[in-house]
C-alpha cells in the first residue's frame, strides 16, 4: 500500500464517525453522569445521606486529581490505539449507512450489555490472579472508597481491555456508529453508576433485569474479591464468587424490608 493509499483511509468519513467521535461520546459522556454523582459523594448533601452505602468517608484531595488524571491518560491511551488499528477496524461491519429501525438499535444495545457483562466478569476475574492483579489490577483497587470519579481510576491495560470488550458486540453485529454512540453511553452510565457509592431506590438501572445494584461492585471494592461482574451480578451466583458477606447483607436489607412492611 503506498502512503498516499494509507492516508487516504484516514480522510474517510467513518474513521471521523467511528472511532474518533466515539472517544468523544464516550468522553463526553463520562463527564456528564460521573460529574453530578462526584459532587454527591464530595459535598454529601443531607438528603442523600440515608443512601450513603459506605460509612467511611473519601477524601477528595486524594481522589478527584487522580482519577481526572487517570481518566486523561487512558482516553488518550485508547484514542491512539484506535487511531493505530484503523486499517483494521474499517474491515468490520460497523457503519454509517441508513440508520436501523429503533427496535433493532434497542434490541443490539441489550445484546450488548449483556455480551459485555459476561465477558467482563471473566477478564475481570483473570486479572484477579495474582501476577495479573499485582502489575495491572491492584491500581484499580488502590480505590477504597468508590466515587464516580474513579470508574477510569485504572491501569491503561485494563481500561483497553475494558473498551475491546465494549466494542466486540458492536463489531459482531456490524452495528451503525449511531448504536454504538448509544451502547458507548451507555456504558459510561454503568461506570459512573457503578462507582457513585450511593444506592438510590428510583436509580433507572433497576429496571435491568439481573441488575445488581450500586451496593454489589461497591462491596467488591471494599472487600477485594468477588462480584466480578461489571454491572448484573448472576454469574456470581451461577459459579459461587459473591464476595464475603455480600449474600447476608442482601438477606438482612431484604428481612429489613420486609419488618418495615409489616
Amino acid at each position: 500500500m503506498s502512503l498516499e493509499s494509507w492516508l487516504a483511509i484516514y480522510r474517510e468519513e467513518l474513521f471521523l464517525l467511528f472511532p474518533l467521535a466515539t472517544t468523544l461520546v464516550s468522553m463526553g459522556a463520562f463527564v456528564l453522569f460521573a460529574t453530578p454523582m462526584t459532587w454527591i459523594a464530595w459535598r454529601r448533601p443531607a438528603w442523600a445521606e440515608p443512601y450513603r452505602i459506605q460509612e467511611r468517608i473519601g477524601d477528595a484531595r486524594r481522589i478527584i486529581g487522580p482519577s481526572i488524571r487517570y481518566w486523561l491518560e487512558n482516553n488518550l491511551a485508547m484514542t491512539a490505539l484506535t487511531v493505530l488499528v484503523w486499517p483494521l477496524l474499517r474491515q468490520t461491519g460497523i457503519h454509517a449507512g441508513p440508520l436501523p429501525p429503533w427496535y433493532i438499535i434497542a434490541l443490539q444495545v441489550v445484546f450488548f450489555l449483556y455480551l459485555d457483562d459476561f465477558l467482563y466478569y471473566w477478564m475481570h476475574r483473570t486479572l484477579h490472579h495474582p501476577r495479573l492483579y499485582r502489575r495491572v489490577h491492584a491500581v484499580h483497587h488502590r480505590v477504597f472508597i468508590p466515587w464516580a470519579v474513579t470508574a477510569h481510576y485504572m491501569h491503561p491495560v485494563e481500561f483497553i481491555l475494558t473498551g475491546t470488550l465494549a466494542l466486540l458486540g458492536p463489531v459482531l453485529l456490524g452495528a451503525h456508529v449511531v448504536t454504538v454512540w448509544i451502547w458507548i453511553a451507555l456504558r459510561q452510565w454503568e461506570a459512573a453508576e457503578g462507582h457513585s457509592g450511593y444506592s438510590f431506590p428510583w436509580n433507572p438501572s433497576h429496571l435491568v433485569p439481573g441488575y445488581g445494584g450500586v451496593e454489589y461492585h461497591d462491596f467488591h471494592h471494599a472487600r477485594f474479591r468477588g462480584n466480578y461482574s461489571g454491572f448484573l451480578g448472576y454469574l456470581d451466583g451461577i459459579f459461587g464468587s459473591y464476595s464475603p458477606g455480600y449474600r447476608e447483607r442482601l438477606a438482612a436489607k431484604k428481612a429489613a424490608a420486609r419488618s418495615a412492611a409489616a
